[in-house]
C-alpha cells in the first residue's frame, strides 16, 4: 500500500493519520478537507470559542511537530466528489483526483436544516461560529430550535454574554430519548435557573423578520435564530461507489466497507454488530474508532473490531455532564451520590441487574471510577 487517501480533515480524520503512522506505515497519506481550515477542534465552537474566550490558535488539531512529523499531503478548501474504486482515486470539486490504495472515509455530516429556517444559524463548522459570534450582540434575542447538546451549549453561551434566549424542544424534555425522563429533567432545571425559557412539547413552522412562528400560530420574537437539529451524514459523493450507504456508510463491525481497501470512522460510519446498524456522532468515538480501521486497512481484512465506549460530555452553564455507556430510556436510574436537584450528583442505569449506563453531574471523580469498575471494555478483538 502505497498511498492512503483520507477524506475529511476533521478529529477523525486527523486521528486516522496519527494511527497510520503510529501502526508503522510509511507510505504517503493525503489528508482531504472540504473547508480551507488546517484541521481544528469542533466542542468549544459551541462554548468558549463562541464567546470569544477561547482563541483560533487553540482549536488547532496539530501543531508544528504534528505537521512535520505525520508529512502529511493536505488537499484543503476541495471536496471530495466520487470514488471510483475500479481505478483507486478519489475525485475532487476542481477537477483533479488522488490515487490511493486505501481510504478512510471520514466526512462527518452537514447540520440538518429544516424547512423555512434556511435563514437561520447553524454551528458545525468554524464559519458557522464567527458568522453567528458576530451576530451575538448585546441586546439581540435568541431563539434556539432544538435542545439536544449543541443547543442547550449555545444557550448557555448566550446566557453568559447576558443574552435573553429561549429554546424550542419538540421533545417532552431535553435529550429526553439519550438520558431517559428522570435525568432529562436535570437538564431542563439547568436551563430554567440559568435564566433560559425552555419550552418543550413545541413544534416550530417558519421563520420570519419577527422571529419563530410554532405550529399552534403562536410568535416567539428573536433576532437571532439558530437551528441545533443534529446532522445529516456527508454520503452523496459515494453515489456509484458501490459502497453501502444510508444514514452513514455501512461498515462491519471492524469499520470496514463493502471494499476491504475502504474503512469509515466518525460521524459518517454506521457500523453493524449483529446485524444493527450503530452510528455514533461524539468526539470520544471518532478517536476510539481510528486504531481498529487502520489497523484493519493495513491489514486489508477485519482482524479487530470497535467496541464503543458511548462517553459523551457536554458543559452546560455551571455544570459538565458525563454520559458513559449504553442506557436505554427505559433503564433504571440509580442516584449512587446526591440526588437530581443537587448540584453535583452521580447516578448509574440498571438493565437486569447489570448496570449499562453511568451518568453525572459535576462529578468527574466518582463518575470516571464507575466508569472504569462498571463499564470494563473488552479489548477491541
Amino acid at each position: 500500500m502505497k498511498r492512503v487517501a483520507v477524506v475529511g480533515a476533521s478529529l477523525a480524520g486527523v486521528r486516522a493519520a496519527q494511527e497510520l503512522r503510529a501502526q508503522g506505515y510509511d507510505g504517503g497519506v493525503v489528508l482531504i478537507g472540504e473547508e480551507a481550515h488546517l484541521p481544528y477542534d469542533r466542542p468549544p465552537l459551541s462554548k468558549g470559542f463562541l464567546a470569544g474566550t477561547t482563541s483560533r490558535a487553540a482549536l488547532e488539531l496539530l501543531d508544528a511537530g504534528d505537521l512535520a512529523s505525520l508529512a502529511l499531503d493536505f488537499r484543503l478548501g476541495v471536496r471530495a466528489t466520487s470514488l471510483d474504486p475500479a481505478s483507486r482515486r478519489v475525485l475532487l470539486s476542481d477537477g483533479s483526483s488522488v490515487h490511493a490504495d486505501g481510504v478512510v472515509i471520514a466526512t462527518g455530516g452537514r447540520a440538518r436544516t429544516l424547512p423555512g429556517f434556511e435563514r437561520a444559524h447553524t454551528l458545525r463548522t468554524i464559519d458557522d461560529a464567527v458568522a453567528l459570534r458576530a451576530a451575538l450582540v448585546p441586546g439581540v434575542r435568541v431563539a434556539i430550535v432544538g435542545a439536544g447538546f449543541i443547543g442547550a451549549e449555545v444557550a448557555s453561551t448566550c446566557r453568559s454574554l447576558g443574552l435573553d434566549v429561549v429554546v424550542l424542544e419538540a421533545l417532552s424534555a431535553p435529550l429526553a430519548p439519550v438520558l431517559g425522563p428522570e435525568l432529562a429533567a436535570v437538564c431542563a432545571r439547568l436551563h430554567a435557573d440559568h435564566g433560559t425559557d425552555l419550552r418543550c412539547g413545541v413544534a416550530v413552522s417558519s421563520l420570519s423578520e419577527s422571529g419563530v412562528h410554532l405550529a399552534d400560530g403562536s410568535l416567539v420574537p428573536a433576532d437571532v435564530v439558530v437551528v441545533g437539529v443534529g446532522m445529516t451524514p456527508a454520503t452523496d459523493w459515494l453515489a456509484g461507489s458501490g459502497l453501502t450507504v444510508g444514514n452513514g456508510v455501512h461498515t462491519n463491525a471492524g469499520l470496514v466497507t463493502d471494499l476491504p481497501q475502504v474503512v469509515a470512522i466518525g460521524d459518517v460510519a454506521r457500523y453493524h454488530v449483529s446485524g444493527e446498524g450503530r452510528r455514533h456522532e461524539h468526539w470520544t468515538n471518532a478517536s476510539e474508532q481510528a486504531p481498529v480501521a487502520v489497523g484493519n486497512l493495513l491489514a486489508g481484512r477485519t482482524e479487530r473490531t470497535y467496541v464503543p465506549s458511548g462517553y459523551v460530555w457536554s458543559d452546560q452553564y455551571t455544570g459538565t455532564l458525563q454520559l458513559a455507556g449504553h442506557p436505554r430510556p427505559d433503564d433504571t436510574v440509580t442516584f449512587v451520590e446526591g440526588g437530581p436537584a443537587d448540584p453535583s450528583f452521580v447516578a448509574t442505569y440498571q438493565r437486569d441487574g447489570a448496570t449499562v449506563g453511568v451518568f453525572a453531574l459535576n462529578n468527574a471523580k466518582l463518575f470516571n471510577r464507575l466508569r472504569r469498575q462498571a463499564l470494563r471494555r473488552p479489548a477491541a478483538v
